[in-house]
């Protein structure tokens, strides 16, 4: 099934309902004046943002959406019913941009953070509201306003703690699951993960930690080669990058040129998140002697670049104990603010 984080919808409220001309007529009081109700104003419509969603698939084929109509009003002073309001669930990270104007309306960043994106129109005005001491008999009522309509962008940004980067078949998938609860797909070939994945890393501080699984970037990913492109925006919400070489899959040569074509890809993309923090874990240490030969001249490489580096295992699970706790300390340094860049987006 394909991943929907860019949609576009169409929202519209209510109409409100006219008002009503009537005239009361009594026992004893024939012409006893004017008595029409006011119309109901028309529902309007909202987006609420909400932890149960975790892409557009909602308005895959559904794209427009309207509230509910004012009722009209009516004689004997009763006024129309206002219409029903319609909130539509959007997932955590939703960015609103109304495409009539270009601008942007709002990023929901919050469970239960709502946005009116289309007000309903007002309802019209029974003839009772146009009595007055020179016109006692109003013969006419308002009518009710349309509701306002616009055509919106909803995208996707996926909000996660860490930001797990690299080529195809580096073993991202592989360890993810291990670290977390998601269960990507996972196969001895590139672009096994067509969509992004976040799982929770249970942690010993405050909260747990959100891992986000980004689909493999490839060289030239920010001008439209293969896949990862499409998922670069998820990785601006994340508050460190986890980039995961891997020993014996090299498609810029070595594992230092596969680093530098995964930071030239996001620069392009956002020279910021260059900027971010990041450890680099190098993959498949679990290969044999080669390997290892290999993984002492990556380390001396990465550390005289200032690189934060470790080396583990997915498959086997080697290691993995000592980069959930650097993760740990990392996030635990930053909830008591001494490390206030890990937050910066």
């Amino acid at each position: 099934m394909a991943f929907f984080d860019d949609v576009v919808i169409t929202v519209r409220g209510g109409d409100g309902g006219s008002g009503c001309v009537s005239f009361a007529h009594r026992r004893f009081q024939p012409k006893a004046g004017p008595d029409g109700g006011n119309g109901g104003e028309g529902g309007s419509v909202y987006l609420r943002a909400t932890r149960e969603l975790n892409s557009l698939e909602p308005y895959r084929y559904k794209k427009d959406f309207r509230a509910q109509d004012g009722t009209h009003g009516q004689g004997n002073d009763r006024d129309g019913r206002r219409g029903r309001d319609l909130i539509l669930d959007v997932p955590l990270g939703t960015v609103v941009v109304d495409l009539g104007t270009g601008m942007l309306l709002k990023e929901l960043l919050t469970d239960g953070e709502t946005l009116l994106v289309a007000k309903g129109g007002a309802g019209g005005k029974g003839n009772k509201f146009f009595r007055s001491p020179t016109n006692r008999a109003p013969r006419f009522a308002g009518k009710g306003k349309q509701g306002e309509e616009k055509r919106l962008r909803l995208t996707l940004k996926t909000i996660a703690d860490v930001g797990l980067v690299g080529l195809p078949n580096a073993g991202k998938s592989t360890l993810l699951s291990q670290l977390t609860n998601a269960r990507p797909k996972v196969a001895d070939f590139p672009f096994t993960t067509l969509s992004p994945h976040v799982g929770v890393l249970p942690s010993k501080g405050e909260r747990s930690i959100l891992i986000a699984d980004i689909p493999g970037l490839v060289e030239g990913a920010s001008q439209g080669r293969g896949l990862g492109h499409l998922f670069l925006r998820h990785i601006e919400r994340t508050r460190l990058l986890l980039i995961l070489l891997s020993l014996d899959y090299f498609p810029g040569g070595s594992p230092l040129e596969d680093l530098d074509i995964l930071l030239e890809e996001l620069k392009a993309y956002n020279p910021e998140l260059v900027l971010r923090p990041r450890i680099i874990a190098i993959n498949k240490i679990d290969l044999g002697e080669k390997a290892s030969r290999d993984l002492k001249e990556l380390l001396t490489s990465l550390q005289g670049r200032g690189e934060k580096a470790i080396a583990v295992s997915a498959l086997t699970g080697e290691n993995l104990q000592s980069l959930v706790l650097m993760l740990e300390e990392i996030f635990s340094e930053d909830v008591c603010g001494t490390k206030g860049n890990i937050g910066a987006a």
